[in-house]
């Protein structure tokens, strides 16, 4: 069982940055992979960043070039940093880890940007 815990969320204007972080429990969470989703009011749960046990990185189309997820395997700790940010990046963001085909999700943070 792994076990997630984001923070950094919180309210934002246009333009401004937040950086998330999502702690995972575990012993072995450099052979993660994890990822970043959201999910807006009325909306599909959608992939924003993923980042693998090598540290290679894809991104939704959305938020590439403002966006930059990244690890620290020393720490247990992936970290999403959200630039440039627009009222349609207002969801609740999720972190997710995949070891050996199983997922795991952490309980969600809420960012909300203002115009």
């Amino acid at each position: 069982q792994v076990h997630l815990v984001e923070s950094g969320g919180g309210l934002v204007q246009a333009g401004g940055s937040l950086r998330l972080s999502c702690a995972a429990s575990g012993s072995f969470f450099r052979l993660y992979a994890m990822g970043w989703y959201r999910q807006a009011p009325g909306k599909e749960r959608e992939l924003v960043a993923r980042i693998t046990s090598d540290g290679s990185t894809n991104y939704a189309d959305s938020v590439k070039g403002r966006f930059a997820i990244s690890r620290d395997n020393a720490k247990n700790t992936v970290y999403l940093q959200m630039n440039s940010l627009k009222p349609e990046d207002t969801a609740v963001y999720y972190c997710n880890a995949l070891l050996y085909g199983a997922f795991y999700w952490g309980q969600g943070t809420q960012v909300t940007v203002s115009s």
